[in-house]
């Protein structure tokens, strides 16, 4: 798994390619803990390179859901794949977590 973060306006965005799984779900929990350590509030999770997300990876999504919303941030998932998509599904993440079609939709969302 890839991780990338840049600022778009006043949102960081984290542009994640490869897998999320059990080897790199930590990974993206350490990276994202960082950033909201430096003050990230708004979060764009960008999936358009994610091409598999295990339970483990659900689990770590889910722990920086939970931190940013008890730090009154807001975050929002966008271009997510069509089997990453039925997995946030069937699992109930996507009731949970905001999803969006495009970043640009994410990032209007979260404005």
């Amino acid at each position: 798994m890839e991780l990338n973060t840049h600022a778009e306006g006043s949102a960081l965005v984290v542009v994640v390619t490869g897998r999320m799984d059990a080897v790199t779900a930590q990974a993206f929990v350490d990276r994202l803990r960082e950033e909201l350590a430096r003050g990230a509030l708004r979060v764009v999770v960008d999936c358009a390179g994610l091409e598999y997300v295990s339970s483990a990876g659900l689990r770590g999504i889910l722990t920086i859901y939970k931190e940013l919303n008890h730090k009154g941030g807001t975050q929002a998932y966008c271009a997510l794949r069509e089997q990453v998509r039925e997995v946030f599904d069937v699992s109930g993440f996507a009731s949970i977590i905001p999803i969006h079609d495009t970043r640009e939709a994410a990032l209007t969302a979260l404005a």
